[in-house]
């Protein structure tokens, strides 16, 4: 069996009114299981890939439920410790229209959020693993959230495994403590190999204004990048032109130290789920570099899983390997 890739961060509960409704005007609320790294180890293992997730949640039926989530997609959660107290939420308005959508977090105090890195077992969780998914928001939780990620990325040193960073820079969280989002992200980014992140995200990390105005520009925040971090081998984003809050348009990049590729913009209409999409693109490249594949090749990966997660409900992206394999930007028709 292939090694696996490990996903750390929090699971969360998503609660949405319904059928687009403002929260003023909602009477009940319906639950989505999700959380940045656990999206990625969902569709990763949807589309046939051994992933772990590791983490904390509660000890109690909401801890139940979340686990369950996972596993159902097809992530091993053996490594997902338990501990008294809550679960992490947050709430989203659907947008529609010209009205986007709207969240609020409600993460302090949380149990992962309060967790010491010695609650869960990152070593065993780590042994004989492909690749560690980690990223932005669980050191944007706070002081703790910080020890965190940084005891991942220690075990994955210490057992030679690489580290994807997915930068998912989170201002409300950043800005509810007295953190210095910059500082404590280059510091984790450091030991990536792969950055998912665009050109603000390279902004923020060194410090400078970067464009993200065309293929050439994008180009200059990358190699600065890989000239600030040498570990650093991948770097990939997406962008994102919004039409109506249901038709974006939507190209993706990658950029190695001496190749780039950046695919040409596709109409994404008719979305049904705006939340995951980025989760999607990370776990659609990282397919695609397990497999060994070039940057086009992983560039159209990303972007495919992507699209396609448009159309599905909830924060994960449940499509399977022959949907990615068949995608077809300009289909739609019954597959017969």
């Amino acid at each position: 069996m292939a090694a696996p890739v490990v996903c750390f961060g929090e699971l969360l509960f998503r609660l949405t009114p319904p059928g687009h409704q403002l929260m003023v005007q909602a009477d009940s609320l319906e639950l989505a299981v999700g959380g940045a790294e656990a999206n990625v180890a969902a569709a990763l293992a949807a589309l046939g890939n051994p992933v772990r997730f590791a983490g904390l949640v509660s000890d109690n039926a909401l801890g139940d439920r979340a686990i369950a989530a996972l596993r159902s997609a097809g992530a091993d959660t053996g490594f997902v410790a338990r501990a008294p107290g809550r679960m992490g939420l947050y709430f989203m308005e659907d947008g529609a229209g010209t009205r986007p959508s709207a969240i609020t977090y409600d993460r302090a105090g949380s149990a992962f959020a309060e967790a010491c890195p010695e609650a869960i077992d990152l070593v065993g969780a780590l042994t004989g693993a492909r690749l560690l998914h980690c990223g932005g928001i669980t050191p944007a939780l706070g002081p703790k959230g910080v020890a965190l990620a940084r005891a991942a990325q220690d075990a994955a040193k210490a057992a030679g495994v690489p580290i994807c960073f997915d930068g998912n820079y989170r201002s409300q969280l950043w800005a509810a403590w007295d953190s210095n989002p910059g500082m404590v992200l280059r510091d984790l980014v450091k030991d990536a190999t792969i950055l998912i992140g665009n050109h603000r995200d390279i902004s923020l990390l060194l410090g400078r204004a970067f464009s993200g105005d065309g293929s050439d520009r994008r180009r200059e925040a990358a190699e600065a990048a890989f000239a600030a971090f040498p570990k650093l081998q991948l770097i990939a984003s997406t962008a994102r032109h919004l039409v109506t809050s249901d038709h974006h348009r939507i190209t993706a990049r990658v950029d190695s130290r001496d190749a780039a590729h950046q695919t040409a913009e596709i109409d994404v209409t008719g979305i049904v789920e705006r939340i995951g999409t980025g989760d999607a693109f990370a776990a659609g490249l990282l397919h695609r570099w397990l497999e060994g594949a070039s940057v086009q090749t992983m560039a159209e990966g990303g972007l495919a899983l992507t699209a396609l997660k448009h159309s599905l409900p909830g924060d994960m992206c449940l499509a399977s390997r022959a949907m990615l394999e068949s995608f077809d930007a300009d289909g739609g028709d019954v597959r017969r």
